[in-house]
Parts: structure tokens; C-alpha cells; sequence
């Protein structure tokens, strides 16, 4: 049975990827957007000196409702996947 479980995947034996997840208040109005970035897939390495650093950006816009503005979060995380710097254009973290 367990040669079956592993030839077919069965069992949750697989590691998943870390995921950081945020949120951000719009200040035009004031819905909270949420974003997620994949702490392996999503980044993309920076040299700043000796250290790698590794930095995202999304951006976001209200699903619902009449407002179409962006609100941009910039994400920079050290060579362990640890937040180091967060910014955010067109709104604030939550």
C-alpha cells in the first residue's frame, strides 16, 4: 500500500513553499487589498554591497466598487527570506 501512496502522490509528504502575506488599506477608499508573494518564486535578487538582498513589487486594485487606484508595496527581504524593508505608494499597510 505504501508503494502505491508513493508512485500516485497520495499523503501530504510534499514541503510547501513559505508565503508572506500582507495587507494594505487604499487612501482613496479605504478598502483593505491583500497580496501574497511566494518567498521562492516571486523574488527577484539584488547585489547591494557583499549581502544578497531579494525584493518584490506588487500592485494592487480594489476588486469591488467604482476605485481604480493602484496601490504599489515594495518588498525586500534578506538571503533568509526575512523582511528587512517595506514601502507602500498609494496607500498604507495594515
Amino acid at each position: 500500500m505504501n508503494f502505491l501512496k508513493k508512485l500516485f502522490g497520495g499523503g501530504s509528504s510534499q514541503p510547501r513553499n513559505p508565503i508572506y502575506l500582507f495587507s494594505v488599506k487604499c487612501k482613496k477608499c479605504g478598502d483593505v487589498l491583500e497580496g501574497r508573494v511566494d518567498l521562492y518564486n516571486d523574488l527577484s535578487v539584488e547585489y547591494e554591497g557583499h549581502d544578497e538582498v531579494y525584493y518584490v513589487r506588487k500592485v494592487l486594485m480594489s476588486n469591488g466598487g467604482l476605485c481604480f487606484q493602484r496601490v504599489e508595496v515594495d518588498l525586500k527581504f534578506s538571503a533568509k527570506r526575512e523582511m528587512i524593508d517595506r514601502q507602500v505608494v498609494g496607500g498604507e499597510f495594515v
